[in-house]
């Protein structure tokens, strides 16, 4: 676009105004880390910069739970405190990757999402160093995948692997605002499940792709660890004005997400795992449609009729409102993991 959306100019002048005023204040930067990936050609570091009063106290960031057992750090916390956060908007930030050092800036609303050629990493997980000017360095978690690996899964969360009842609005910000970590559901199945397909592909990476917002990546990564889900990279967004409109569109998020992994990875098949509560089966099949040559599978996790009432109002999947596309891999379809894990048996190799 020409010029950016009234909304994110709008953002732009409160983030500007907020963060000249708290830095008069004295309020420093601090640093959350996200889990990032890459192969032997690249490595993608993710994070995000937050001006913060307590910006001398060590951050707990996601590799903290990922590189060392994290027992006996807070985990009773409820939602809200997520999301009451001030992005450090272009922040100057140094990211070290063994012997390497470079230099970027944090986003618009202090988020950092830098490729790095040729890291000179191996196959495995590693750490890598994120330091904003101002604050203190943290680690970041980045899984590194054999260019080679032949398979990989791409997984939903919110009511795949997760019962969160989402995007229903109200419950939905109940879940997410107010209720603690420790009260959200676990679907049945699913994490055996994935365990099982990386336990018999080792080295395969496990993507879990969300609309959910970044805020969140963190009790979610403690989540997922608490309960026996693989550890890996989560692909999620930031709620709010874009340059394009008032607000993200999380298809379009899971859509470019897709077709970026396909092209990082191009030896990959992926069984791509969701449910039919919003609009997984479509973006999933539109994919496999586009690339059938990078999906093994399509798994989809079938609510029952009262959570399609919940999620969006009729006892039944969208799916069924929609036309028919023809679609060249395996739908899989079942209400739980291990429904789901009986018929992929019998599918892969």
């Amino acid at each position: 676009m020409a010029r950016p959306h009234a909304a994110s100019l709008i953002e732009d002048a409160f983030h500007r105004r907020s963060n000249a005023l708290m830095r008069g204040r004295g309020w420093g930067t601090r640093t959350i880390s996200h889990t990032g990936y890459g192969s032997q050609d690249f490595v993608r570091v993710l994070g995000r910069v937050l001006l913060s009063r307590l910006a001398e106290r060590p951050e707990l960031s996601e590799a903290d739970g990922i590189i060392r057992d994290f027992r006996g750090t807070a985990e009773w916390q409820r939602g809200w405190r997520a999301f009451v956060t001030a992005g450090a908007m272009n922040t100057p930030v140094r990211v070290i990757v063994g012997d390497r050092t470079v230099n970027t800036f944090s986003d618009r609303s202090g988020y950092i999402d830098v490729v790095i050629p040729k890291p000179g990493l191996e196959p495995g997980w590693h750490a890598v160093v994120i330091e904003a000017d101002g604050g203190k360095p943290v680690r970041a978690a980045v899984l590194i995948i054999d260019r080679e690996a032949p398979f990989g899964i791409v997984s939903d969360i919110d009511d795949t692997v997760i019962s969160t009842s989402l995007p229903r609005p109200l419950i939905a910000a109940w879940n997410t605002f107010v209720r603690q970590e420790t009260a959200r559901h676990l679907v049945p199945g699913m994490a055996p499940m994935f365990r099982r397909l990386i336990g018999e592909h080792p080295g395969s990476p496990t993507f879990y792709l969300s609309t959910g917002a970044w805020n969140t990546a963190p009790t979610l990564t403690r989540f997922l660890k608490r309960h026996g889900y693989p550890a890996g990279p989560m692909l999620m967004t930031d709620w709010g004005p874009t340059n394009t409109g008032w607000f993200r569109s999380g298809q379009d998020h899971k859509t470019e997400a897709l077709h970026r992994l396909a092209r990082e990875f191009p030896n990959i098949r992926w069984v791509l795992v969701g449910d039919d509560g919003q609009h997984d089966p479509k973006i999933y099949g539109d994919f496999a449609r586009d690339r059938p040559d990078v999906v093994e599978a399509i798994a989809i996790r079938e609510l029952s009729p009262a959570e399609h009432v919940l999620s969006h109002g009729i006892p039944v999947s969208n799916e069924e409102f929609a036309p028919r596309v023809r679609r060249d891999v395996p739908v899989l379809r079942a209400p739980d993991g291990y429904g789901l894990m009986r018929q992929l048996k019998a599918l892969l190799p």
